[in-house]
């Protein structure tokens, strides 16, 4: 009779499987076999083996996550016992962490707790549940936990002689501090995988996709501490890198990093790389006035994620996405372009609209960028609703610090000095980590100086401001610093100085390009030329500041005109879905 089912069983295996490969694929034929194999009661292993088989094509095949689940967990519970079923085991284990994850249940770290209790004699499922679960804790921001079981499985690493997973381990560890701003703390870990990847004597390909992991966190580090400067050297290994990767010589991810099973892991993918370098560039570009080329690379970004999206839409390209929605929208409203601003701004928040895991860590960005576009469009009572809601829901340092610089501005032209006082006080250059942030910091000093008629207070910041912009080459923070300097020296009759700086800082914005910065300079040098009696230069840059000016005004008209105007009346709750015409009192009711 055994002899019969164990027939039975393998028959309807090997049916199963014939169903799922065929072309095209019966699933429904394929599941019914593989459930009718617990009617001949097979062995513990096969049964375990066929749960976990029912798991992953339920999963992947219908939305059935219930009788997934219900599958792998017995798949988990039989096999658990079992010696030298580890494939099986820990599969098992790693999926069903997955899904209690993505319930919210508290089931998923006990589990991987259990399988990397079990799973010490196989290294390649040890580290993989190690990096799962430190994962999860890194999710719930428990970043202490997270960088103490990546700390265990770097040291399991060496022991066990994976020297590849092991510098897997200490980048890891370092994009976690990075993550919780222990720039200190990285360091040493930084030094120490440098030294591990500029000495490998393994596996080429290996080296190579160390080295870009490397090279992304460095860049990263720098961008972080507004060094734009400082990070070009790394900025251009990490891109010449990325060819050598993406070049069609290169192996598939799995051929170049399957030396030994024990390292057969990779950071990312390399198509998802090649998409995370353009991304890099962007914020370098964005950070150092460079508008032209961020959009250039922007759009060459989003048309890897569409083509990657159509074939395999994994989560992370969302949130690439969305990052470099947020900085091409910065760049188009300092280049003017509102509307195609405000276009882009309700296509991220379309992105957090279907995904709200998205939304939760990025509200407090979206804010800050609608309140960036109705500072830009003069509204400045929704600039501060915006900057305000982003503050109320960021745990950001740096985030809190951009929006408190940007409502501080807010203050000054709409002369609130009691609301000011009291907010200057939180954006002190001295208390700033970020090179960028601490002149940004000056700069809005400066402003108040100037705005209260303390010219010599107000030279004191901007000269610290261009020494900090010049030395980070911080292009449009040193335009800004020399057109209100131009400003000053104007309001202090000191024609010659101000022409010395609203000329380079006019020919530095339209390089940018800045419109605004260009406005303002174009009116003073108006001013200026026609002091000295220069009125051919007069007429010229009063045709430049008409055309600046006008240009400005029908995309303030034709912004407040579109449907997505309404989303800066939305400060919290779910994002408004936007109407396929506006209100016809929409841009009365925000004036």
């Amino acid at each position: 009779m055994a002899s019969h089912q164990d027939a039975w069983y393998l028959s309807l295996l090997g049916l199963a499987e014939n169903f799922r490969t065929s072309s095209p694929p019966n699933i429904k034929a394929c599941i019914q076999c593989l459930q009718a194999v617990f009617f001949f009661k097979p062995p513990p292993k096969v049964e375990a083996r066929t749960h976990l088989q029912l798991g992953n094509i339920l999963l992947t095949h219908t939305k059935n996550i219930d009788l997934a689940r219900s599958h792998l967990e017995q798949a988990w519970g039989l096999s658990q016992n079992m010696k030298t079923f580890d494939d099986v085991k820990f599969e098992a284990a790693s999926i069903v962490a997955e899904l209690y994850k993505q319930q919210d249940s508290n089931h998923c770290m006990p589990i991987l707790r259990e399988a990397i209790r079990l799973s010490t004699q196989n290294v390649y499922w040890h580290c993989r549940l190690i990096f799962q679960l430190a994962q999860m804790h890194a999710s719930e921001r428990d970043f202490i936990a997270a960088n103490s079981l990546l700390e265990i499985g770097s040291d399991y690493a060496q022991v066990s002689g994976a020297n590849y997973t092991r510098v897997l381990f200490i980048l890891s560890r370092c994009m976690l501090l990075l993550i919780d701003k222990k720039f200190s703390e990285v360091h040493p870990l930084f030094h120490m995988a440098s030294r591990y990847v500029d000495g490998w004597e393994g596996n080429h390909y290996q080296k190579e996709y160390l080295k870009v992991y490397l090279l992304v966190l460095q860049v990263c580090y720098f961008l972080m501490l507004g060094q734009v400067k400082s990070v070009k050297v790394l900025l251009k290994q990490l891109q010449q890198s990325i060819q050598t990767i993406m070049s069609p010589t290169w192996p598939s991810d799995e051929a170049a990093t399957s030396s030994s099973t024990s390292d057969m892991f990779i950071w990312m993918p390399k198509e998802h790389l090649y998409v995370l370098v353009y991304l890099v560039t962007v914020m370098h570009s964005m950070q150092a006035g460079y508008m032209e080329k961020a959009q250039k690379y922007t759009d060459k970004a989003l048309t890897q994620i569409q083509k990657l999206k159509s074939t395999d839409n994994k989560p992370i390209l969302s949130v690439f996405q969305l990052m470099l929605l947020e900085h091409i929208v910065m760049c188009r409203l300092v280049s003017g372009n509102r509307s195609m601003a405000l276009v882009e701004i309700a296509e991220a928040c379309q992105l957090c609209r279907t995904q709200p895991k998205l939304l939760k860590g990025h509200e407090s960005q979206l804010h800050t960028l609608l309140g960036l576009y109705a500072m830009s469009m003069n509204f400045m009572e929704a600039a501060e609703a915006q900057f305000t809601a982003a503050l109320q829901t960021s745990q950001e340092k740096e985030l809190c610090t951009f929006a408190n610089l940007n409502l501080a501005i807010v203050y000054l032209r709409t002369k609130r000095d009691k609301d000011l006082g009291s907010l200057m006080e939180r954006i002190n250059p001295e208390g700033l980590h970020s090179h960028s942030l601490q002149a940004a910091a000056f700069y809005v000093q400066g402003l108040q100086a100037f705005f209260g008629a303390r010219y010599n207070e107000a030279k004191r910041y901007l000269r610290e401001t261009l020494k900090m912009a010049n030395s980070e080459d911080l292009n449009r923070l040193t335009s800004c610093s020399l057109v209100l300097l131009g400003h000053i020296f104007l309001s202090l009759g000191n024609e010659r100085e101000s022409m010395n700086m609203v000329t380079p800082a006019n020919q530095l914005a339209s390089k940018i390009p800045d419109v605004h910065v260009q406005l303002w300079a174009t009116a003073i040098l108006k001013d200026l030329y026609s002091r000295n009696g220069d009125h051919n230069h007069e007429n010229e840059v009063y045709q430049l500041h008409c055309s600046f000016s006008s240009t400005l005004l029908k995309d303030h008209m034709q912004s407040t005109q579109m449907p997505e105007h309404i989303l800066i009346q939305w400060t919290s709750g779910t994002i408004p879905t936007l109407p396929s015409n506006p209100p016809a009192s929409t841009s009365r009711a925000i004036l």
